[in-house]
């Protein structure tokens, strides 16, 4: 059952990338997976145990020695595993769909228009540099999910051909994943380490930044020598460019929206909950204020305006596509064959923390990023001195190769998938034209980072 629960994620996986040519919608195989990994991690699960590669079980065992039953086997999986990482995979899902419908409110509303009209350029490598920085440091504040979120609905007011939109789109995931690397409120991983005392907020900053700008930069320029032309603006429809709300209505609606997802690391702080639910309180709070708004609105506007309205527009299938997905790494995670890839990366590279991040972050293109870095977390210590120490060079690289890593595939990160499901990109297609850009700017920017520790060092 141990080597059956790889094979399903395995398979699965490949029906994910290949969902296109098979035409089956990924979210479907995400759950197939999701589910069938742990109906075979429970069946094989005294097997599993007895072979002691599973952490989680060797642990909950050391605390009670009765244990070791088949009905207790059974409850520490139902009543213990399961429900904590759906605790995990919950807080992921629910702010997503927080922040998804705060920006689905304010696009319904007509407020990223006041950030559209800006952007006059038509100019496919002008309009490529604007759009990859505003999304870097947007994406440090927010965070690469939500941002990513925030550029697609923007993307979709600029650019009419789907192809050349799903390019930005993928320039979007780039530069949203070396945004929220440098930034301990911009990616989960970073968050996580940010939480765990392993990094501090102005180091992070300060050592991460550099290489982040690189990762984004090597593949911007890039794409300036073969980009030309210019990119058509979309037509709008009747329905689109009829305006639904006044100025004043389209500035609040967006500052409100803004102000709700930046209030997030800043409510975390105040009260120590968890981050979505400051996004549910912002949603909360746009909801009541939408409803007063338009109290006194009928018929087919009030109808696009109300959230119950835009809560019918919002992607479903995405957030179930997050759900397969983190529960079968999950699954593996909890039956140990992740802690077995940890301690076989360090065997082969001799602890070499270099090619340990480097390989981290590779594996993250391909498993997410969560369970890769909580994986570190849990296999090494935070140490007084030396490379493992709080603002270690071993954090610092583990923030960024794992962060950037991600974009090397559209499903390895948070944004890629986000952007896969609102855009529609294939797969193939991602891995053809935008991979190799993706590995150049991630070598870059661990080349930038080790001339930069070597530096500083060195003095």
């Amino acid at each position: 059952m141990f080597i059956l629960m790889v094979v399903i994620f395995v398979l699965g996986y490949l029906a994910i990338a290949l969902e296109h040519p098979i035409k089956i919608d990924k979210a479907a195989s995400a759950l197939l997976i999701g589910t069938l990994t742990w109906v075979a991690y429970i069946m094989g699960a005294a097997d599993i145990f007895n072979s002691g590669v599973s952490s989680a079980w060797n642990s909950y065992l050391a605390a009670n020695p009765d244990a070791n039953t088949k009905e207790c086997i059974i409850d520490f999986i139902v009543h213990n595993q399961i429900i904590e990482h759906l605790g995990e995979i919950s807080e992921i899902l629910f702010f997503l769909l927080g922040a998804m419908t705060i920006v689905e409110i304010v696009d319904q509303h007509q407020g990223f228009s006041i950030i559209t009209d800006k952007i006059k350029t038509t100019n496919k490598v002008k309009l490529l540099w604007i759009l990859s920085f505003l999304t870097f440091f947007m994406s440090a504040v927010l965070d690469n999910l939500t941002t990513t979120i925030v550029m697609i609905a923007l993307l979709r007011k600029l650019i009419a051909d789907k192809e050349t939109r799903w390019f930005y789109a993928s320039m979007v995931v780039l530069a949203a994943n070396a945004g929220g690397a440098w930034s301990p409120i911009g990616d989960v991983t970073t968050i996580m380490l940010w939480i765990g005392g392993q990094v501090t907020a102005a180091k992070i900053i300060l050592m991460v930044f550099i290489p982040s700008l690189v990762t984004l930069v090597i593949p911007a320029l890039f794409l300036s020598f073969t980009m030309k032309g210019e990119v058509t603006r979309p037509k709008l429809s009747n329905a689109d460019s009829k305006e639904f709300t006044n100025a004043f209505e389209r500035k609040l609606i967006l500052a409100m929206g803004v102000g709700a997802l930046l209030f997030v690391p800043i409510f975390k702080t105040i009260t120590h909950l968890p981050p979505y639910m400051g996004m549910l309180l912002g949603l909360g709070v746009i909801w009541v204020t939408t409803e007063l708004m338009h109290k006194k609105k009928t018929g087919e506007d009030k109808g696009r305006l109300t959230v119950v309205g835009i809560l019918r527009k919002v992607d479903v299938p995405t957030v179930l596509f997050f759900l397969g997905i983190l529960s079968a790494v999950a699954s593996l995670q909890s039956a140990g064959q992740l802690g077995l890839v940890a301690k076989w990366l360090d065997e082969v590279t001799n602890n070499n923390i270099y090619i340990i991040n480097t390989a981290i972050g590779i594996l993250s293109s391909i498993v997410d990023n969560v369970p890769l870095v909580a994986g570190a977390m849990g296999m090494y210590d935070i140490q007084a001195v030396g490379h493992f120490a709080t603002d270690g060079i071993f954090w610092e690289l583990l923030a960024f190769t794992a962060g950037t890593g991600g974009s090397i595939l559209i499903i390895g990160s948070a944004a890629g998938v986000a952007a896969m499901g609102l855009e529609k990109i294939d797969f193939i297609w991602y891995m053809k034209r935008i991979s190799l850009l993706a590995l150049m700017g991630y070598f870059a920017g661990i080349g930038a980072y080790w001339l930069q520790a070597t530096l500083l060092h060195s003095h």
